[in-house]
Parts: C-alpha cells; sequence; structure tokens
C-alpha cells in the first residue's frame, strides 16, 4: 500500500463527491482529521460532522470506492416520559459502509453527530482479511456483523467515539478503535490500493484492458483482485474518478466548458459525460447549480 502521508500533509482538503457542498458546509461543521501514523497507510483521514438544524437538509455524496466505518448519533422525536414530559430522543449505533454504486442521500434534522472512517481503497480489507469487499458493496452492516465483537462491545465502541464533546478526543477513541483490531500489512492490498491510486491520479488511464497490460496482468486478474480487495471493478472507478472531477469543476467554476472538460475527462464526446453525470447525480450538468 501506498506509504501514509509525510507529516504535516494531512487529510485532503478537497469536497469531490460532494453535491452542493457550499450548502452543506453552510449548515454543518465538518472537519476531516488524520488516524494515528500506524494506522495510515489503512485509513484515508477520519469525517467528523455536527450540526444543529432549524430546518430539514438533505445531503448527498456521489461516492468514492473506499468503505466507510461511521459511528452515528441522532436526534429523533419528541417521546414522552413516565411523569408526562416531553424530551427529545436519541438513537446512535455505528456501521460498516461497503462502496456505494449510487448517489447516498442522508436527511439531517435537529441535531446530530457522526464520526467516520474513510479506508483508502484497498485499506479495509486488513481489517476483515477474510471477507471479500465485493460482500460489503452497496451493503450496510451493524459493527458486530463484521468485527469480531459482541452487540455489548459494538454498543460500547459506539458510546466512546460519539459521547466526548472534545473533536481530538473523539478521533483519539476512533484510533483505539481500529488499532484493536490490530490488521496485519496485506500485500494484495497493497496493490490494490496503489493501482487505485493510479487510476485517481492519471487521467490518460481510460480503458481497463490497456490499464492491465501496463500493469503485466491479464483483465481477470485485475478484475478479481479490485473484487476481493476494492469492492468495485477497475471499470467503475475509472468512471467514478471522471464524474468527481465533473462534480468538482461543476462546484467551483460558473461557466464550465463541458465538451473541453469531456475531451480532458477521456470522453468520445459531450453528450457521454452528460449522460454519465446524468445518471450518477441526478440531474444533467447544465441543470447543477449549486451556486
Amino acid at each position: 500500500m501506498p506509504d501514509a502521508p509525510a507529516a504535516g500533509d494531512g487529510p485532503r482538503r478537497d469536497t469531490r463527491g460532494i453535491v452542493d457542498a457550499s450548502g452543506l458546509l453552510s449548515r454543518v461543521h465538518f472537519r476531516r482529521h488524520a488516524a494515528a501514523a500506524p494506522l495510515r497507510p489503512y485509513v484515508e483521514h477520519y469525517w467528523l460532522i455536527d450540526w444543529d438544524l432549524p430546518e430539514p437538509h438533505a445531503t448527498h455524496v456521489v461516492p468514492h470506492p473506499s468503505v466507510n466505518v461511521v459511528f452515528q448519533r441522532y436526534a429523533t422525536e419528541a417521546l414522552e416520559t413516565a411523569c408526562g414530559e416531553t424530551t427529545l430522543g436519541e438513537t446512535a449505533f455505528g456501521e460498516v459502509a461497503g462502496v456505494g454504486l449510487r448517489l447516498f442521500t442522508q436527511k439531517l434534522e435537529g441535531r446530530g453527530r457522526v464520526c467516520g472512517v474513510q479506508f483508502r481503497p484497498g485499506g479495509f480489507r486488513p481489517f476483515a482479511p477474510d471477507r471479500p469487499l465485493s460482500d460489503l458493496t452497496d451493503h450496510r452492516l451493524p459493527l458486530d456483523e463484521v468485527f469480531p465483537h459482541t452487540p455489548e462491545q459494538a454498543a460500547e465502541a459506539v458510546t466512546a467515539v460519539l459521547s466526548p464533546a472534545d473533536e481530538h478526543a473523539r478521533v483519539a477513541a476512533l484510533d483505539a478503535f481500529l488499532l484493536n483490531l490490530a490488521p496485519t500489512r496485506d500485500p494484495q492490498a497493497d496493490l490494490a490500493a496503489t493501482l487505485v491510486d493510479r487510476i485517481r491520479g492519471d487521467r490518460s488511464i481510460r480503458r481497463v484492458d490497456a490499464f492491465a497490460r501496463e500493469e503485466g496482468m491479464s483483465v481477470r486478474a485485475l478484475q478479481r483482485l479490485f473484487s476481493a480487495y476494492v469492492g468495485v471493478g477497475p471499470k467503475w472507478i475509472i468512471l467514478r474518478y471522471r464524474i468527481h472531477e465533473a462534480l468538482e469543476r461543476a462546484e467551483s467554476e460558473r461557466d464550465v466548458d463541458w465538451a473541453d472538460l469531456a475531451a480532458t475527462l477521456g470522453y468520445a464526446d459531450q453528450a457521454h459525460l452528460v449522460r454519465d453525470f446524468t445518471t450518477t447525480v441526478g440531474v444533467p450538468p447544465t441543470a447543477y447549480a449549486p451556486h
């Protein structure tokens, strides 16, 4: 797996994958933190969100090819106590979210908190070495169904992560949770992570067969590796990173030259980019105006 980021590099700052990022960030307190040094070969970053909203807000995310472990606490509807008083209810839980194939939508309302772990592509497999990542794709499972925890231990972990008022204490609790799982490096996970990083950073990679040939692999071997260690195939990842870049451009620029961007991203023409963007995000790029 790629080496851990150098000291001071910190988590990435882009908003790729978040639909209408400016709208979300104006409503919630969102930040990223680096994991402890021994975990950085596996973990992209931690992400923390807190909100207290007077009105509900729906957030939409075009998922990355990454597994997330998510600890969540939400306010629920008002409950009546035994004394006849009304109090706000609350629910808290943790889950493992495999790579999402579709646009993810979450309604945020009232008060809530989320502490998440975004793993590097391939980085989750050492924490669940007996489970092909394709088994998790498009699924969200309770912690005790994936990790060797009892339901009681999982509940204790949820409390430990979500309860501290200080966010650095929450980060320390995430570190402790992952370190207790004692991951060990896996050369195949390392290879998968390196290949996904190549796709993410090199826009000239457009065809799976050519990419496999450059890496000295058969297409079938590449697909098996990605299925077991990432959860989705290389073609899906190539297309997903294209849409992330298009979404980022739409978020940051008022007048995107979509024909030029289509050529830059390796599309045959603008119509193909428009089709993929519309299918993934839900609206055509010309109608996407978060500003």
